[in-house]
């Protein structure tokens, strides 16, 4: 008897993961089996706010390793990621035995792209979308030094391109290994932890209001939605703060796995695009205009930032053109499959140009 077909994909997980404070220093030990010689090095990227720290002293380089610091101040794009490879290639005769991202979404997505690209033919927007990749990244390391992107687990790695905003999604962009130190979210600013803390909050609401919520999404969803109203609306020490917002992150990166996110991350793709707007503020920004759709979810999010003192950016809209913003609407409606987990597959009949250039409007 014949078995009837079926579409469930078969999505890969991170299938290493080492997790406490200090765990950090046995970075030297997971890298050192993944040297392939003394001429093959390990390249780290990291977020250039660590320059001159401590943590770059810890940095465990051997042989002729580089350490490459990168500004976060703007979104990764694709042509940042063909330059470093360009100058990785440049660099050395040997392929590298491996690309390690230290920092936030920023870094860790950077690092997903340029791991790709160092073993397919370029230019890397040519993988923006859905399963463009051919062959497997190299081997590649993500080390968050902020919780909330679940840039660390998830299969995606988000690139400003030169005509739209979009991931390169695919199996081959999961980390090898990812290293969660907890440690090293203890200089994170007020206002940055909160905007990347409320990116993990609005992964969860989407997927948690999703029309392609399931039983594996949900169950990773509503861990994460818990850890953050634990993190934002109660009044828990300082390391145990820490330790829940990691996981959160972790549980809400991975609750989109077999899911999407939705109508906010839609929108922000399109201040990012066109203003350079950071992704968590940029999901804030929109998120706050949302109570039609998402009206439990921003009403939690509205105490949250009551609690804690946030004043979101006024105007940022309001110098712009009638065709910027049909720019900005353009992009985000090309995110189908965000529409379509927001608001069914008729979503089309439920939202329009007129009402994305309403809400940026309020912006």
């Amino acid at each position: 008897m014949q078995r009837p077909k079926t579409s469930y994909k078969n999505f890969p997980m991170v299938p290493r993961v080492v997790y406490g404070r200090g765990s950090f220093g046995q970075l030297a030990d997971i890298l050192l089996p993944k040297r392939r010689n003394a001429e093959a090095p390990f390249i780290f990227l990291v977020d250039d706010f660590f320059e001159g720290s401590a943590l770059e002293q810890r940095i465990p380089w051997l042989f002729n390793d580089q350490i490459i610091f990168i500004s976060a101040d703007e979104e990764p794009k694709t042509q940042q990621v063909d330059a470093l490879v360009k100058k990785i290639k440049n660099d050395f005769e040997e392929m590298p035995s491996g690309i390690v991202g230290i920092g936030g979404g920023t870094l860790l997505d950077l690092a997903k792209a340029v791991a790709i690209m160092m073993n397919n033919p370029g230019p890397s927007s040519n993988y923006q979308g859905w399963d463009l990749v051919k062959k497997p990244a190299l081997y590649h390391v993500g080390i968050p030094t902020i919780s909330g992107t679940g840039a660390e687990v998830s299969r995606t790695t988000v690139l400003l391109g030169p005509e739209k905003k979009l991931g390169i999604n695919s199996d081959y962009t999961t980390y090898d290994q990812v290293v969660l130190d907890s440690d090293l979210l203890s200089t994170v600013p007020k206002e940055q932890w909160f905007y990347t803390g409320m990116d993990c909050f609005i992964h969860c609401i989407e997927s948690l209001n999703g029309t392609y919520l399931n039983a594996f999404s949900q169950s990773y969803g509503e861990k994460a939605l818990s850890l953050c109203k634990e993190v934002f609306l109660g009044d828990l020490p300082q390391k145990e703060s820490e330790d829940k917002l990691m996981m959160a992150s972790w549980h809400g990166g991975m609750s989109i796995a077999y899911s999407q996110v939705g109508i906010a991350h839609a929108m922000s793709y399109g201040l990012s695009y066109l203003l350079g707007t950071k992704h968590g503020i940029g999901n804030c920004l929109v998120f706050q205009h949302l109570d039609r759709y998402y009206p439990k979810g921003v009403e939690l999010f509205n105490k949250m930032k009551e609690k804690h003192g946030i004043q979101l950016p006024k105007n940022v809209c309001a110098g712009l053109t009638s065709s910027d913003l049909e720019l900005m609407a353009q992009i985000s409606l090309s995110m189908e499959p965000l529409w379509e987990n927001a608001l069914g597959r008729d979503w089309k009949k439920h939202i329009d140009m007129d009402g994305l250039l309403s809400i940026y409007q309020k912006i």
